[in-house]
């Protein structure tokens, strides 16, 4: 069975497949290992050697790796469940096969062991750039660069023996140049240049160009890897100063992908809807739900944990906006759920766990109260598929994130206002 490189698209028509992992356990006690039993296949899909997504799965589950190339034998050492190494397979196409620029998966890799720089081509668009070299695998892939970094001097070797071969046929001109070239300086014709193409050699115009900015993006990479270093808080500042600042440079629009980037790069994607919330959203938040639904949907497709922060997030914009937005919590969380941000299941378990972590307790109780039409309209349709298991929150849930004080939110005072005629509301209407 195959499935699709890029897992993230669903279209059923994409045209870049690949055979779904196919694991093997094989031993017990100290000695069991997982056998990849198509690593070949599956590696050949993605035009990466199968030693690479092997050693990947070994830097991630933190154990070593076995590589049988002749026998074909891709071995992790312990018991890994086909699933989760397909997921892990994810992570890695993501970081070393995926195109940076068009999401497509028709790259190469290029290995400066001397320089210790992987760089990165896309046959589909063009993009030329660096792989940041922070992840244990590029150290390995410096180690064993992929066959193709060889392949041009083959190509060498096979033009000098056929420029051989037409001399010898041509006899009289093969000497006449021959004569010629003793007589002028040795020259490489054109092929040879660019067979030992230094990506820093070329001196045109747009070359420096690219290079600089290949140059800057690289430095730039070493001096915010710091950031992991940070606390969560910080982390999760940084992220909100970057979407901020994208607003204030009216660019917000066309930066869904740029935003995502920076929170995995801050390794706060899950609380990218938090942050997005508390920017992107105020009184207005239904039409500004249907605005920036693909900025949200990169976060939330197939995350809960995501959309668990984006309904902290939308609760933070109700504690501020409520003589405005209280009496519409049942509209909007419908305008979430039809924009496929938030799942029944994730809506149903918020409304059961009034939290005081982002709003006081009475008003979390409140907004749940004013959505309980919604929740009752939504679990009366899902009745027959309830019942699924609730996720427990991870530890960072429990961070009380305090924005950095360099970028203002405005603060509005707000006053409850008495009851409106519209709490009881007739879902169907929503």
């Amino acid at each position: 069975m195959s499935v699709n490189v890029n897992r993230s698209v669903s279209d059923q028509f994409y045209r870049y497949k690949m055979p779904r992992l196919i694991a093997k356990v094989e031993g017990k006690g100290n000695g069991i290992k997982t056998v990849i039993v198509n690593m070949v296949d599956v590696a050949k899909a993605l035009n990466r050697p199968p030693t690479y997504p092997t050693k990947y799965f070994g830097c991630e589950l933190g154990a070593q790796t076995q590589f049988d190339v002749k026998n074909d034998r891709f071995i992790v050492n312990g018991s890994h469940e086909a699933n989760k190494l397909q997921d892990m397979l994810d992570g890695f196409i993501k970081k070393f096969v995926l195109c940076p620029e068009c999401d497509n998966p028709e790259t190469d890799l290029h290995v400066n062991p001397k320089k210790q720089t992987i760089g990165n081509s896309c046959k589909a668009c063009g993009y030329r750039g660096m792989l940041d070299t922070k992840h244990k695998l590029c150290t390995f892939i410096l180690k064993n660069p992929p066959e193709n970094v060889d392949s041009n001097a083959g190509k060498r070797e096979k033009d000098k023996k056929n420029r051989k071969g037409k001399e010898k046929e041509n006899g009289s001109a093969a000497n006449e140049s021959q004569d010629l070239t003793e007589l002028s300086p040795p020259r490489r014709d054109a092929d040879e240049e660019d067979d030992d193409e230094d990506w820093g050699e070329d001196t045109t115009a747009e070359a420096q160009r690219r290079r600089m900015e290949e140059i800057s993006d690289h430095a730039k990479n070493l001096t915010l890897s710091e950031d992991l270093e940070k606390p969560i808080e910080h982390r999760v500042n940084v992220l909100f100063d970057f979407v901020k600042k994208k607003k204030e440079e009216g660019v917000i629009d066309s930066s869904d992908k740029d935003i995502l980037a920076e929170a995995e790069r801050l390794d706060v994607k899950a609380m990218g809807p938090l942050v997005l919330s508390e920017v992107l959203f105020d009184d207005k938040i239904r039409e500004q739900i249907k605005k920036y639904r693909r900025h949200f949907l990169r976060f939330c497709h197939n995350n809960k944990k995501a959309q668990k922060y984006l309904l902290h997030g939308f609760e933070c914009v109700v504690d501020i906006h409520q003589s405005h937005l209280l009496s519409k919590i049942p509209h909007i969380l419908k305008e979430m759920y039809d924009a496929d941000l938030l799942e029944e299941e994730v809506i149903v378990s918020w409304a059961d766990k009034p939290s005081k972590k982002y709003v006081s307790k009475e008003l979390a109780k409140d907004i749940r109260a004013k959505a309980d039409p919604f929740i009752k309209w939504l679990k009366e349709a899902e009745e027959e598929s309830s019942g699924g298991e609730e996720e427990d929150e991870e530890d960072d849930e429990n961070i009380e994130v305090v924005y950095s004080k360099t970028v203002s939110v405005p603060k509005v005072e707000t006053v409850k206002s008495p009851v409106d005629k519209d709490d009881d509301i007739d879902i169907d209407a929503i």
